[in-house]
C-alpha cells in the first residue's frame, strides 16, 4: 500500500466525520453530527419508504462505527468535545488495523 499512516488516518477521520454527518442529516429530522435525541440510527423505524430503505442498507457501517461508543449518549449534557475526541480515538485505532490488514494484503499479492 503506497499510502502513509498518518494520511491514511487523516482520511478515514475525515470519512467517517463526513458520513456521520451526512446520514445523520439525510435520515434524521435535524441537520447535525451526532443526534441530540440520541438515536443513533435514525431512519431505522420510519415510515418513509427510501428513509427506511436506505437506514437499513447503511446499518451495518453504522453499527461498526457508533454502536462500541453508543453508551456516551446516556449523559443527557455531555461537552462537546468528548463525543468528538472519543469517536476520533475509536476510528483511529479501526483505521490503524485497516491499514494494517490492507498493506499485508498488498504485500502478498505481489510476492
Amino acid at each position: 500500500m503506497k499510502i502513509s499512516r498518518t494520511t491514511f488516518v487523516i482520511s478515514f477521520l475525515i470519512s467517517a466525520f463526513a458520513f456521520q454527518f451526512i446520514s445523520n442529516s439525510v435520515l434524521g429530522p435535524e441537520i447535525r453530527l451526532f443526534p441530540g435525541n440520541g438515536e443513533w440510527f435514525p431512519g431505522a423505524g420510519s415510515s418513509v419508504g427510501w428513509k427506511n430503505t436506505l437506514a437499513t442498507i447503511i446499518y451495518p457501517v453504522k453499527f461498526s462505527l457508533i454502536s462500541p461508543l453508543s453508551f456516551l449518549a446516556k449523559d443527557p449534557d455531555p461537552a462537546p468535545p468528548v463525543l468528538v475526541v472519543a469517536f476520533a480515538i475509536y476510528w483511529s485505532a479501526i483505521a490503524l488495523a485497516l491499514h494494517y490488514i490492507l498493506s499485508k494484503i498488498t504485500i502478498r499479492k505481489k510476492a
